[in-house]
């Protein structure tokens, strides 16, 4: 179908070129004293005939351009597209009016070719303008129109609020999708466009274990997605001029208004600094367990040995490390603890202990 609507383009052209410009060609070639050349049917035919027989050479070609326009165009994101066309339009405009201004001087080269310039020069303009500005645009539609008080501001405020944005990191780590089925993390998921194409990047990944993990934070994305009762949506649009992943997922929570979720700690004092709403699932998880103090009694199992003479390892259910004073000949025995000391560090909490049957030996 869409051969032939090429080909029927190339006829009408080909008739009004004939028309056009078949006589001229034939006077210059000396047959100007045909009457057939006088006869607008006959010219417009030859320039169709002519036209159609190029078409057996041109169209593939053709088809090729529009085919690959088509597939350029359904990549980029209507968002895009229509804040793009916006900035073009208005670009065009603003050349209109300046050139129809400076048609009141009358110098014929300005007045023929300031309108060609000042078109292209405004239209790719807008055009820029447009696309580059588009989240700015889109947050300040969202953020704007009726001024409503009180109740309705508290609403807007808080249904931005209820974006939560996830970074890589997040997704990869799969903890994310078990707080949101408990109902702990309420409102929108949004997923970036740009941490799909990261996570698609690292699925694909030569090294084994990097394509493991972004196979992994893809199908923690599908059940996110398709079992969980939860909204997810995915933001299309991209940040061009930045290039870092982290610092896109910054800008975007300030223009959204939205938090970001992640367990990066770099991009967590970044949020911080800047003033980014931020939930840390890492500090969740270290304020979710359980609390223990130096006195309290445990019943643990070392499994290995510690770094220190005679000491052993024992885990919690929730993966705290509690190195045993002396526990090194309990190794792979189930045993009753007494903590003696609690240490918080950036890695995590660690708790000393020592066997309380040698506390009672004491």
């Amino acid at each position: 179908m869409l051969k032939r609507i090429v080909q029927a383009c190339f006829l009408l052209i080909g008739g009004t070129l004939g028309i056009l410009f078949l006589p001229k060609l034939l006077n210059v070639a000396g047959m100007g004293d045909l009457s057939l050349i006088n006869n607008s049917y006959v010219t417009a035919i030859l320039g169709a005939i002519i036209f159609y027989l190029l078409t057996f050479w041109a169209v593939d070609y053709v088809l090729n351009f529009i085919k690959w326009a088509e597939d350029s165009l359904i990549k980029i994101p209507v968002t895009d597209v229509l804040f793009a066309s916006v900035g073009l339009i208005f670009g065009l405009v603003v050349a209109f009016l300046i050139g129809f201004a400076l048609n009141a001087v009358q110098v014929p080269i300005l007045n023929a070719v300031a309108p060609i310039v000042l078109t292209l020069l405004f239209g790719y303009l807008g055009f820029r303008v447009g696309l580059k500005k588009r989240d700015e645009l889109m947050g300040l539609f969202s953020r704007g129109g009726n001024k409503k008080k009180t109740v309705d501001e508290d609403n807007e405020k808080g249904s931005l609020q209820s974006l939560k944005i996830l970074d890589t990191s997040v997704i990869i780590d799969g903890r994310v999708a078990d707080i949101c089925q408990t109902g702990f993390l309420e409102g929108t998921i949004v997923i970036p466009q740009f941490v799909l194409e990261e996570l698609q990047h690292i699925a694909d990944s030569s090294d084994v274990l990097k394509r493991n993990r972004g196979r992994r934070g893809l199908d923690i994305l599908n059940r996110i997605q398709k079992e969980l009762a939860i909204k997810v949506e995915i933001y299309e649009g991209d940040f061009e001029e930045i290039q870092e992943v982290d610092s896109k997922l910054v800008k975007l929570a300030k223009l959204t208004g939205g938090i970001l979720v992640t367990n990066d700690f770099n991009l967590n004092k970044v949020c911080e600094l800047q003033n980014v709403p931020v939930l840390n699932i890492n500090d969740l998880a270290n304020a979710v367990k359980p609390v223990v103090l130096p006195g309290e009694e445990l019943t643990v199992q070392v499994i290995k040995d510690g770094k220190e003479y005679h000491q052993g390892v024992a885990y919690l259910d929730d993966g705290t490390m509690i190195v045993v004073e002396e526990g090194r000949e309990y190794i792979g025995k189930r045993i009753e603890v007494l903590v003696t000391s609690v240490l918080q560090t950036s890695a995590g909490r660690m708790i000393f202990a020592k066997p309380k049957l040698l506390e009672k030996a004491l």
